[in-house]
């Protein structure tokens, strides 16, 4: 069987991805960043979760990753501590280290953050993640915490404008691997549609 993710999609199927998948919101201020963890680009969702606290976009943040095979820290650790050399107060910054998908990255910090903040006095997110994996953060957060209003950022390195995306041989594999997810996971209750 031929690897999905290495096909070239038709217009058809780009149109639906870059209108469904890639599901960037405006943004404004919101309680707490939920920053989910990467093994790729951890300094770039530093530095942007670093630009929203500059810009006043958020009280709290949450960061939420695990130690992936052949790593000695976190994916929480070496993102929060990017953030706080890049002037982001670390006591705002609550932590998880045990996450190791984007299902985890919810449901282990939830209880961290109910702890520290109190879930209901969150009414707001602003979830920031790698752009290939684009509206399934909101979608996951939306499965376990519906109550919260969710915002999305993304971010990536690939150096091509998000419509563009199908042109780039690993932004186009990294976007159809999680594209094909969606459905899947919609039908064993992963996710929930959002927005």
């Amino acid at each position: 069987m031929a690897d999905r993710t290495l096909r070239m999609p038709d217009d058809a199927e780009i149109a639906a991805i870059s209108t469904r998948h890639f599901a960037d919101t405006p943004l404004r201020p919101a309680d707490l960043l939920f920053v989910f963890g990467t093994r790729v680009e951890e300094e770039l969702r530093a530095a942007t979760a670093a630009r929203l606290w500059e810009q006043g976009y958020f009280r709290h943040a949450i960061v939420s990753g695990g130690v992936t095979p052949g790593a000695e820290a976190s994916e929480c650790a070496l993102i929060k501590d990017a953030m706080v050399r890049r002037g982001v107060p670390a006591d705002r910054i609550l932590e998880e280290h045990h996450a190791m998908n984007t299902g985890e990255n919810v449901l282990l910090s939830l209880p961290v953050i109910d702890t520290a903040l109190g879930l209901a006095n969150v009414r707001t997110v602003i979830c920031l993640g790698n752009s290939w994996t684009a509206r399934r953060y909101a979608m996951t957060l939306q499965r376990h915490w519906p109550e919260v209003e969710k915002m999305l950022l993304t971010v990536d390195s690939f150096g091509v404008p998000r419509q563009l995306w199908h042109t780039h041989p690993e932004f186009r594999r990294r976007v159809l691997s999680e594209w094909d997810k969606i459905a899947p996971y919609k039908a064993k209750g992963f996710i929930a549609e959002w927005p």
